[in-house]
């Protein structure tokens, strides 16, 4: 069994996935990554410290199994689970009146169905062990809507709802579960999004800057260490001020 702390982090290959990484690894964490990527993955892995230290894996979060098997394979490696970090997101924005199918689905199967995978099979380990820290990254979307954004916003609001009844359900088990929601975070997410668009949301930052994923990987940090063992349940916005 490791000696040092283990997370599973999902969506581990860039932006918030890669800051949050960067800065467990410094903090000393074992940590199994999780990516559809794995050359993406594998250059991350790299910048690491102690890279042997840690575990990668490719998977489609979105299925049931493959979130069994991660969770397996962590624990055949590391012999415990102490974090999951659900990280994992896409977007594919449009209109509702043009929305197809697809693009409502997949959205919620990656976003939303993909952080209960990791959350029911990490449960029963974190349960014996009679502690456990989750967090799920959301977004302030998910908390004011946004237009073109119906889908990803849906996701994000049902996993407001599925951290707090986490908190609810297992609290008396040594588990705290919490929600970190980005506003306008700098990453190839939101490169897509027009300048336009863009300056509109710099116009309503209080802070007057864009986010970082640093500014994510910095709350993460917090909500895994010894100093937050009394917070669970709590959505926590890091935006700027862009919604209070």
């Amino acid at each position: 069994m490791s000696d040092r702390p283990v997370a599973v982090l999902t969506g581990a290959s860039r932006g918030i996935g890669e800051a949050i990484a960067l800065r467990l690894a410094e903090e000393g964490w074992n940590l199994t990554l999780i990516s559809r990527s794995i050359d993406k993955a594998s250059a991350l892995l790299e910048s690491l410290s102690r890279p042997e230290d840690h575990l990668l894996l490719a998977a489609d979060v979105s299925l049931f199994s493959e979130a069994e098997r991660c969770v397996s394979e962590s624990m055949k490696r590391f012999g415990r689970l102490d974090a999951l970090i659900n990280n994992a997101g896409i977007t594919k924005d449009n209109l509702l009146i043009r929305m197809s199918e697809e693009e409502w689905s997949s959205v919620l199967s990656v976003n939303l169905q993909g952080a209960f995978n990791f959350v029911r099979h990490a449960l029963p380990v974190m349960v014996r062990q009679r502690r456990g820290r989750i967090v799920n990254i959301g977004s302030i979307v998910g908390l004011m809507g946004g237009v073109g954004q119906i889908n990803y916003s849906a996701s994000k609001a049902g996993l407001v709802g599925l951290t707090k009844s986490l908190a609810r359900e297992y609290g008396s088990k040594g588990i705290t579960a919490n929600l970190v929601a980005p506003g306008f975070i700098e990453t190839a997410m939101t490169d897509v999004l027009s300048e336009e668009r863009k300056k509109e949301y710099l116009s309503g930052i209080s802070l007057r800057r864009f986010g970082t994923p640093e500014d994510i990987a910095g709350v993460v940090s917090f909500l895994l260490s010894p100093e937050a063992s009394y917070v669970t349940g709590d959505v926590i916005n890091v935006s700027g001020g862009l919604y209070m």
